[in-house]
């Protein structure tokens, strides 16, 4: 069989179907369509585990001076975890098992925090500290579940992801931004993962946001509309409010096919003279299922002031420890 550069090559060997036995092969050129695929096959038959994470934390945390001087921003607790360690946990309760940290300068307490901490081990059961002990083991990664690559040059969120290319390789990935905390019954990227199974596509978290707000957003051109699922028509990044397509948009959890890499690898400049992630998004559009989730839950900006004290109250409320401490206070501020 002749070799077509940018071909893809699928050989379905005896696949069962109504019974029956079908010897057949497709042969897809790129950009590879996984929606003709998934019609004629069924999703089930390409959609592979989804066990891979890219988390973006090269940022600098700006807007958190002087506290981010000498502190990576996602270690800014929230109550009394780092926002690194929600994100992470909310990741392994969807059936993550492999971290990709894209950091910057002065990020290594990220990864410190996930290692052991030997002495203080040591320190906590020769006291007798069992709670806070078993905290920390309960907490504890797998050896070699986290990797880290380093983003030079702060050219975007797209450009992040493109650094993580190596560690995505062939396989579908979450992507989750740590500014971007989420409070609910079921966590928000196992949301977005029941729908990637069901569909084999792109699907990405997306909420409501006032019209004069779009431009600070990657906005939806929606499609039909299932309960919470939107299908996604078109992506625009950062629209003027008289532009925007919908008030529709993303917040920071996503799952993505691999094929986006192919795109972020053009290093197009968007908004910002920036690679942004929503373009390269947007290019696989009509090239796989792409569907918008309303999760279920509330999510907090954690990367602005406000939206980060938001969350201390939110999620302290939310603990049967705390909340009705954190009640009683609140009286006193009720009329600020």
């Amino acid at each position: 069989m002749p070799h077509t550069q940018g071909a893809k090559v699928f050989l379905v060997l005896f696949l069962q179907k109504k019974n029956c036995f079908l010897l057949n092969y497709t042969k897809l050129t790129a950009p590879f369509n996984r929606a003709a695929y998934i019609n004629f096959f069924g999703s089930k038959d390409l959609v592979k585990p989804l066990r891979k994470a890219v988390l973006p934390v090269a940022g600098l945390g700006t807007r958190f001076l002087p506290a981010t001087k000498a502190m990576p921003k996602e270690m800014l607790p929230v109550v009394d975890k780092p926002l690194i360690q929600y994100a992470v946990d909310e990741a392994r309760a969807a059936g993550i098992e492999q971290f990709c940290m894209v950091t910057g300068r002065g990020k290594t307490a990220l990864i410190d925090h996930f290692d052991i901490a030997f002495e203080l081990e040591a320190t906590l059961a020769e006291r007798g500290k069992r709670e806070a002990l078993e905290l920390l083991r309960e907490e504890a990664m797998p050896p070699g579940s986290i990797s880290t690559v380093r983003q030079q040059v702060p050219l975007g969120l797209g450009h992040a992801i493109w650094c993580a290319r190596a560690f995505i390789g062939d396989d579908a990935f979450a992507i989750l931004l740590p500014d971007d905390l989420v409070l609910s019954q079921t966590p928000c990227l196992q949301q977005l993962a029941d729908v990637y199974h069901e569909t084999g596509g792109n699907v990405v978290a997306v909420s409501e946001v006032p019209p004069e707000q779009t431009n600070r957003y990657g906005i939806l051109q929606i499609g039909d509309v299932t309960g919470d699922r939107v299908e996604v028509k078109g992506l625009v990044e950062k629209p003027a409010p008289k532009d925007a397509p919908s008030n529709l948009s993303i917040i920071g959890r996503y799952v993505l096919l691999p094929e986006v890499v192919t795109f972020l690898s053009e290093m197009n400049r968007g908004a910002g003279n920036e690679v942004q992630l929503t373009d390269a998004m947007a290019q696989m559009i009509g090239h796989a299922p792409f569907h918008g989730l309303k999760f279920e839950g509330k999510r907090f900006d954690c990367g602005d002031k406000v939206g980060f004290l938001e969350a201390q109250i939110a999620f302290a409320l939310a603990r049967p420890d705390l909340g009705p401490a954190v009640r009683e206070f609140l009286k006193l501020y009720c009329n600020a």
